[in-house]
């Protein structure tokens, strides 16, 4: 795994810790199908979160949320429709964010980032 893989990894490592700290519990890391790729898929009480974990060393190419373009947003989405059709019914469900910007510096946690 090169250095940006393993910074990822790490970044999602510790939006995992700090969901769970938060009372979340964390399902599934790296959820990934034809369609997309979840990083994190929680439960908070009965609603399922999708996660995406974004982390930006600067800002040069814009912040960690801007990163979170349609593109990505649509094929985030299709990942978690197809994780869905697991289920006979369909639960409560979100979108969320947790953003890192720099290496030590906090974390922020954006809900329903995508509404459908």
């Amino acid at each position: 795994m090169n250095d940006s893989g393993r910074r990822g990894r790490q970044a999602e490592q510790r939006a995992a810790q700090f969901l769970k700290e938060r009372g979340l519990v964390i399902l599934v890391n790296n959820f990934t199908c034809r369609w997309g790729e979840v990083d994190l898929i929680a439960r908070e009480d009965k609603t399922l979160v999708f996660v995406e974990v974004r982390l930006r060393h600067n800002d040069l190419r814009g912040g960690p949320a801007e990163s979170i373009d349609g593109h990505k947003q649509r094929r985030l989405v299709a990942a978690a429709r197809f994780y869905l059709k697991r289920f006979r019914s369909i639960p409560a469900c979100r979108f969320d964010a947790v953003l890192l910007m720099g290496k030590e510096e906090g974390l922020q946690w954006l809900k329903n980032i995508i509404l459908l």
